[in-house]
Parts: C-alpha cells; structure tokens; sequence
C-alpha cells in the first residue's frame, strides 16, 4: 500500500495444463506480474489497474519454452457490496501484447466481466465470475469469441497463509473453425 488508495502488487504464477485425451497438449504458464491500482472513492469505489506481464509457456514437465510474451493489462471493476458479506461486480480488461516470441501468436485481448463474491465465514470465501473475451491475432487473420465461468473458494489459514481452489469452464469459438473447443479445468 503506497497510499490510503494507490497499491503495488506483484504475482509469480506458474500453472500446469494436463489434458485427458491428447497428452501432447500439455504445457506449463509461468508468469511474472507488477503494477499498480487505486480505489476512487469518488467514483462509488470505482477499481483502476495497469501491470505489466510476463507470461511464458514450456513443454510439459521441462523448463524450455515454445513461447514468451511481453504485455501490459489495463482494467476498471466497479463493485457493487450487499450487506458486510457479499459483492457484485462489473468491469473491463484489456490485455495489449507489446511482442511475443515467435510472433505469429501475438494477440490482444478484450473482455468483460460479472462477479459474485460471498463470505460465508471470516476464513472461507466463495466466487464466480462469467467473462466474455475477444481475441484479436496480429499477424494471422484470426479472431476468437470466448465464454467462460469460473469458481473458486478460498480459505484463510491465518494472517499470511490462505488456500484455494478453482475450476473453469470455457467455450471458445474461433473465424478458424479448428481453434473452437470446449474445455473443463480443475
């Protein structure tokens, strides 16, 4: 907390992708994450971020990338809170790709958002959230039109320490037919 409104954050995230049908999909995500948001209090608590990401994918159990991206993600959320327990909330990302190796796979992403969260103790909270993304390819005349739901509980061990859990369920439709897929990650 730098101010009574402006944060710094930074994320390292690395998530593994294990597909039960075609095994040679699977992957590894690594990603370094840092920026900035602010609360305006003014604008009924409106949320403003912007962060810079590093995102880089491996083959599966290996350390040797098949492709890396610089970018930087710009989003607003306005909440909406129901009682001390509950929110509501709506927002916007944008996610602009400033160069990726190899390049064909460049993209810039769009989307929208609604959430719900609850608390239902001081330590166990419960999410979901629908989004709808589009996907812009730079280099390749190829567009996407994604749907997908998320949810998520989370509990908190103490002060430092919290665990959670997260599934999705996604369809993706693409202006190249072989891109569409439907998919479900635990």
């Amino acid at each position: 907390r730098f101010t009574k409104t402006l944060y710094g954050a930074f994320t390292l995230q690395q998530q593994e992708f294990y597909y039960d049908k075609f095994s040679g999909l699977n992957f590894g995500s690594f990603d370094f994450r840092a920026g900035v948001s602010t609360i305006l209090p003014t604008a009924h608590n409106l949320i403003l971020r912007a962060e810079y990401d590093y995102n880089r994918l491996t083959f599966s159990n290996s350390f040797n990338d098949f492709f890396n991206n610089h970018s930087i993600f710009l989003s607003a959320e306005l909440p909406f809170r129901i009682g001390r327990a509950q929110q509501v909330s709506l927002g916007v990302d944008t996610n602009i790709s400033l160069g990726s190796s190899p390049s064909a796979p460049q993209r810039d992403e769009f989307d929208f958002y609604v959430g719900y969260a609850v608390s239902l103790t001081r330590n166990l909270s419960l999410g979901a959230v629908s989004r709808i993304y589009v996907r812009d390819y730079r280099e390749i005349d190829r567009t996407d039109v994604s749907e997908v739901l998320a949810l998520t509980a989370n509990y908190r061990i103490n002060k430092y320490l919290s665990a959670g859990a997260a599934t999705t369920l996604s369809w993706s439709r693409s202006t190249k037919s072989v891109f569409d897929y439907d998919v479900a990650n635990v």
